[in-house]
């Protein structure tokens, strides 16, 4: 805009640049030329007196810058001061001769276009009748200005030089409180008036841009938190791999640095099995992966973004499948571990059963028998029994009613149920603490501490102890059992909640069980938001706290 009111300025300064040279020749050209025709009439009254007193004797020696011409009655030129009066032709058709001849005075002006210049004729009639006739040149404007060039120029120069400077000052002066304009707040600005509706509509933009803003600064805010909680992690790419936007999850799963600036996603991950992945949704087709990060499973997800036809970018979605996983591997350890325990009891009740069909059983050992296979179908029971419960736990207690329970009298009931197992042991048992409630499922809570309990003491030594202390805290409720047993060795504290594991196979068989206690244990915990904590060593007992919320 400068450059443009620089330019417009220039053209200006120069158009009355030549307008006024125009106007100033016109005007001297005008005034020489009235100047020219009054010098005339004074010189051609003062020739006209000498004449008429001496005659053809006054030219003698008469110097004059003016032609002079002398012309008789008819017309013959008598006398011309820069031709031969002779050869000159009759004068009296001349338009300032007629006008002399038909009054005292005349004048005309004729232009010549050969020399390119303007001749001034004043004539006057004498006593005699005879005309004096005086003529003058003067340059065209033209020629006026071809002589005058030089100093043209120079002024020319100057003007535009001059013109330059106040066009540039001038420029600048306008355009600088446009430049000085806050935008951000056009109405404090003091400007032009004529700017006044630009910077009203100018505030009401930015009003509205305004607003926009804060409606997009909110929708990029709910995203970032909806994207940054997510256990998810997602990665958007152009159409040539750079990554455009990402959350904290893609790189935690992905193991990753944040990459910086316009990094190819590739920088996120260089395994084979994820460029292709991404070489293949951006070529247009959708591709799926799995990736192992650090002891995680990440099944990776490309879908290619299309935009009038063409694959404009793609997204990368991360899923955590690692307890998914898991869970099916302990699905397929559950099935096995399941088929082989009713296997077992299943087989040794079928066999017992053949041969007391086959009749190779003598009379009195079939009580025996008999006794074999209630133990095993009781065995059998129990563990269908303990699937049950555990299937229940895995789809959150649907359907158990939750009510208050008071853990201490809970404990009660389950000792005076396990009180002759423990005689039989040889173990004593004791319940301590102080009553405390909870909001649970009571069958569920009343499985856990039986599991416990029946745990310790089977595992226990004759003469041993087992102890249920109770504790009341301020934002929780401790329920401890400790025992005198055997113990467990540190390697297998970890797994003793898994299902069917047991630490010493050979000794679970001979007191029975069925491997499904602790896990119930661990996911009844889970469904009353409570912590596990076990403390064991061999040969000095085992201690299991229970730690509820209040």
């Amino acid at each position: 805009m400068t450059s443009k009111i620089f330019r417009n300025s220039m053209a200006v300064g120069l158009s009355v640049f030549l307008l006024s040279v125009a106007l100033f020749m016109g005007v001297l050209y005008q005034y020489f030329g009235d100047q020219i025709t009054g010098e005339l009439e004074n010189e051609a009254w003062l020739v006209a007196r000498g004449v008429e007193s001496m005659g053809m004797d006054y030219f003698d020696g008469l110097q004059s810058s003016s032609r002079i011409t002398w012309v008789g009655e008819d017309g013959t030129v008598l006398y011309d001061s820069v031709a031969d009066a002779s050869t000159m032709e009759n004068h009296a058709d001349r338009e300032e001769i007629r006008e002399a001849m038909n009054g005292s005075r005349g004048t005309a002006q004729r232009q010549s276009a050969t020399l390119s210049e303007k001749t001034f004729y004043v004539a006057r009639r004498l006593e005699d009748g005879s005309v004096i006739r005086l003529a003058s040149a003067q340059y065209t404007v033209v020629v006026l200005l071809v002589s005058m060039v030089q100093p043209l120029l120079i002024i020319l120069v100057l003007s535009l030089i001059l013109a330059a400077v106040l066009a540039n000052r001038l420029s600048k002066g306008i355009i600088r409180p446009i430049l000085d304009l806050d935008l951000e707040h056009p109405e404090e600005c003091d400007t032009y008036d004529e700017l006044s509706p630009l910077l009203t509509r100018i505030r009401r933009q930015n009003d509205t841009i305004r607003g926009q803003m804060d409606q997009l600064r909110q929708r990029q805010q709910e995203f970032s938190a909806l994207t940054e909680n997510m256990t998810e992690g997602f990665v958007l790419l152009d159409q040539k791999g750079h990554v455009l936007s990402y959350n904290s999850g893609a790189l935690r799963l992905l193991g990753a640095i944040p990459p910086g600036g316009e990094a190819n996603v590739l920088t996120l991950d260089r395994t084979d099995a994820f460029r292709r992945v991404v070489e293949q949704v951006l070529d247009g087709v959708r591709g799926q992966t799995r990736l192992d990060r650090q002891g995680r499973c990440v099944h990776l997800l490309a879908d290619p973004v299309f935009r009038e036809g063409a694959v404009s970018g793609a997204v990368l979605v991360l899923l955590d499948v690692t307890e998914r996983e898991q869970g099916e591997r302990m699905r397929r350890e559950f099935t096995a571990n399941v088929s082989h325990e009713l296997k077992t009891p299943l087989t040794a009740i079928s066999g017992m059963a053949e041969i007391i069909k086959d009749g190779l059983v003598d009379p009195k050992d079939v009580a025996g028998f008999a006794g074999d296979i209630y133990k095993e179908s009781q065995r059998l029971i129990s563990l269908v029994e303990d699937i049950i419960h555990l299937s229940r736990l895995d789809e959150g207690g649907v359907g158990l009613e939750t009510a208050p329970v008071d853990l201490l009298e809970l404990c009660r009931r389950v000792m005076e149920r396990l009180e002759p197992a423990a005689k039989r042991a040889g173990v004593s048992v004791s319940v301590e603490g102080m009553p405390a409630t909870i909001h649970g499922i009571p069958a569920v809570l009343e499985e856990m501490v039986y599991n416990l309990c029946d745990n310790a003491i089977k595992y226990n030594r004759p003469g041993g102890s087992v102890a249920l202390n109770l504790s009341l805290g301020e934002k929780e409720i401790e329920l401890s059992v400790a025992d005198t047993g055997i113990g467990i060795p540190a390697e297998d504290q970890e797994r003793v909640f898994e299902r069917f594991y047991r630490v010493d196979k050979s000794h679970s068989k001979e007191i029975g069980g069925t491997g499904l206690g602790l896990s119930i244990v661990k996911h009844g915990a889970a469904l009353h938001n409570a912590a596990i904590r076990l403390e064991s060593a061999p040969g000095h007992g085992t201690t299991v706290r229970l730690i509820f919320p209040i």
